[in-house]
Formats: C-alpha cells, structure tokens, sequence
C-alpha cells in the first residue's frame, strides 16, 4: 500500500480491504523509518490524526462516501492549519498560534481527508532548495546530498518515499514544478485564481473571510500519479465564500483522451537559459514516441508569444511582488509600472488565446538540469552548471514563466532519468481555465509510457 495512488486508497477504504488507522499507521511507520535521513515532515500532529482516523473509520462502516475519506496527506508548511505552528522557517515565529485553517485544508477535511503533519519548506519559501534554521534541511530521496527542489521540496520527497499519496504545495517561480521534476513525481500549477489562496500566508497574517490570490501565485496538488491530480483538484477548486454567493465552477472538459487527440507543440530551446543536454535528450525521447503514437507534434509556431519578453516581464512582476514585505530601500516598482507591465502582461494573455486555437498543449522542460547539489552559500554567490557553462543561481527558473506569466496552468510529470540516476520531468502547458487538458495529457502519457517509480531503497 505504500505507493498505491489515492484513487486506489479510497476504494480499498470503501470496500473494508484496509481501513483509516491501519493506512495512517502505515504512513506513521514509512516517516519515522526514512524521515530521519530526509526531514521531509518538520511539523506532525500524529495524535490528532488518529483521532481522525478512528472517526473516519466509523464514518466509512455508515456507509458514508467523500471523496477522501479515510485518506491520510501532508500539507506544505505554508499552508495554515488550526492548531499548528505556521512558520514559513523563520525564527521566532513557532509560537505565533493558528487558530483558522487555509481553504485548501478546510475543503481537504470536508472530504474526509487526514492531515497528518506539514512538509518542509525554504526559508520565506524563497529557494529552489528547501532549508531554514528552524526545520533545518530537506533531502532528495534519490540522493541525499542534493536538493528536493524548493519551495515544496519537503512535499516531493514525502510523495517519492511513500509516506503518503497526496500533498499541496504553492508556486510563484516552480515552487510545485521544481520539486516533482528534481524528485520524480507529478504536481499541478492551476490556472490562476482557480485554488483559493486564502490561508497560505505568512506567520502572523490576520485571519480574514476574504482574500485575494497573490499575483503570479497559486496553491496546487502534487501527486505520484496524474489522475490523482484530477481527484484532488476537484476537491480543492472554485471559488472562496465571498465569491461563491454568485458563482460555481464549471471547468471545460479535456480537449481530448488519447494522445492523438492533442495537437503538441515542443519547446526545448530557451533564449533567456541554456538547458543541459540530458533534459533535452529525455523531452525528445518522449516526443520521438509522441510521434510514433500518432500525436500530431510540431516544433515552431508563428503564433508563439516573446519567450524571451515572457521571462523579463515575469521577473519585473515577481519583483514586485517578493520586494512589497521588503525594506523600503531594497527598491520595487511604482504602481505605474505596475501597471504598464500587466497591459503587456494582457497583451500576451491574447496571443496566447490565438495559439491554443491551433495547439492543444506545449511541452517544455520544467528546470535545466536535474537536482543539483546542496548549496547553502548567500543566494548572490552560488551557480549553477549547465553542461559546460555556468550560470547564476537565480537564472535557472525561466521554464517556469511560461505558465506563470499569464496564469496559464501546467501539470509537471517525470519523464526519464539522467545517467546518475537523477529524475527529470516536463511541463505540460495548456489554455487559461482549461486545466483538466494538461492533466489529461500527461494521464495519456502515463499510459502510453509510464509515469512515477520509487527511488531505490524506498519501495519496500
């Protein structure tokens, strides 16, 4: 049961072949065993949860049927969980007390699902490696001495050891991509605005009954498996209490099932990045059997927007929004900049409703190279090797902006692994609001080739 998929959890759940406190055990045993040399799961809430179990238990012998009911899952650090510390990893904050649960974990537990404990995370959840002084630092299950990926590097590791099948992270710059690319398995940036983000916020945010999402943010699923990030977006999407008085979500169905169904097309040179040849050679192997499944793949298009305008204004907007909490002196933008920079940012949005009238989907990398080693030096002096050059360390998120920019939605699955054994994973991008295409993609994918396997020493 270790690393059964959600979907397959509920079912044994429901038809008594296991029931909740022998699976949360089982998740108990695998994070006490392996947790140790990983420090994914840095805040637990074991007892509660198996009161939760219990209650679960009981609901399931009524014959009751939620969507997760009985399912236990961990939740990134960020999110706020009533009772729980929400530290974000910066010192002097455990003591600040949560006393409202995010959206996502209150929609998570209203369908039955139990929360067994938080998942490290970078320190101000800014880092594609995931340490701080609280929790100290998180290790790639494939290798210990290189990064999970970051910001919700504690929620990959824990879906690749098996410790639980479901998690939720954020992503502002790969957050979720970064992560399930650097530790094999699959996450889900949504659409923009489509998760509600109230309640994932920093230690000491006043707890509101109304919210705005962050610009350029979004909360979202990761999971081993595609069609369990179907499930749990169903579960956690639509919109707030303050918008829900007047509408419902209403999401268009994929624009098809069978891969080809999909007109793809492929992305693996980027103006702004070099990308390291291994990633390059892992996307094209699987385009190569994209093709002899009969997708329709194409390598150019005269509708494609400015990637290498996508990525400088994304970094003038993601500017905008890390330097607001900063010192007045650390600098930003004005509101008028602001301003013309989202017109643009609208301009782009356009081109891009033009180009998936022709495509369906656009494959790409999701970071240049696999997991790199830990480097715990100042942001300013570390780099990264690509190939044979190097590169600053802050450079190496411009995959990401593609999606990000104008809220497009991407689904990040692993696709091969380097020479070294190092997991590496693509971005499936689809159209603004049509999130269950690149979900259903990558399913075909799955199908057609395989999707998630246990790093060594963990499938047991």
């Amino acid at each position: 049961m270790d690393y059964a998929s959600t979907s397959d959890l509920v079912a044994a759940l429901r038809t008594g072949k296991v029931s909740a406190v022998e699976l949360l055990s089982r998740s108990i045993d695998r994070i006490e065993k392996f947790d140790p040399q990983l420090n994914a799961v840095v805040v637990r809430d074991f007892g509660r949860a198996r009161t939760a179990a219990a209650a679960a238990d009981a609901a399931l012998a009524r014959g009751e049927q939620l969507p997760l009911l009985g399912v236990p899952l961990t939740v990134k650090e960020g999110f706020h969980v009533a009772g729980l510390p929400t530290t974000w990893g910066i010192p002097g904050t455990e003591t600040i007390e949560v006393t409202d649960d995010a959206v996502v974990v209150r929609r998570l537990k209203a369908a039955g699902a139990i929360v067994i404990g938080k998942t490290n995370v970078a320190m101000h959840l800014a880092d594609w490696q995931s340490s701080n002084p609280l929790f100290g630092t998180t290790n790639n299950p494939w290798d210990p001495a290189r990064t999970p990926g970051g910001s919700s590097g504690g929620a990959a590791a824990a879906l690749a050891a098996g410790y639980v099948s479901l998690e939720f992270g954020s992503d502002l710059a790969g957050s979720l991509r970064a992560p399930a690319h650097f530790c094999g398995v699959l996450a889900h940036k949504p659409s923009h605005g489509l998760v509600p983000m109230r309640g994932f916020a920093p230690p000491g945010t006043p707890a509101l009954s109304v919210g705005r999402d962050i610009d350029l943010g979004v909360v979202g699923p990761m999971a081993r498996s595609a069609g369990d990030l179907a499930l749990a977006l169903d579960v956690i999407a639509g919109p707030d209490d303050a918008e829900a008085v007047a509408y419902r979500l209403a999401l268009p169905p994929a624009r098809g099932t069978a891969l080809q169904d999909f007109r793809v097309l492929v992305l693996d040179v980027h103006p702004m990045l070099p990308t390291s040849r291994v990633v390059r050679s892992s996307l094209q192997r699987v385009v190569e059997g994209l093709e002899r499944a009969g997708c329709h793949v194409g390598r150019t298009s005269p509708l494609l927007p400015d990637l290498g305008r996508i990525a400088s204004l994304w970094g003038q907007l993601l500017w905008a929004v890390i330097s607001a909490d900063m010192p007045a002196e650390a600098g930003g933008i004005s509101h008028r900049d602001w301003i013309r920079a989202d017109r643009e940012r609208m301009g782009i949005a356009h081109q891009w409703r033009a180009f998936f009238r022709e495509w369906d989907v656009i494959l790409c990398p999701v970071m240049p190279t696999p997991a790199f080693p830990h480097d715990h030096r100042e942001m300013e002096a570390r780099r990264l090797t690509i190939d044979d050059r190097e590169i600053p360390y802050r450079d190496q998120a411009v995959w990401s902006s593609i999606a990000t920019l104008t809220g497009l939605p991407s689904t990040t699955m692993p696709i091969g692994r380097s020479d070294e054994g190092l997991p590496i994973g693509m971005q499936i991008i689809g159209p603004s609001l049509e999130d269950r295409t690149t979900i259903a993609f990558a399913q075909a994918v799955e199908r057609e080739f395989g999707g998630f396997v246990p790093p060594p020493g963990y499938a047991t």
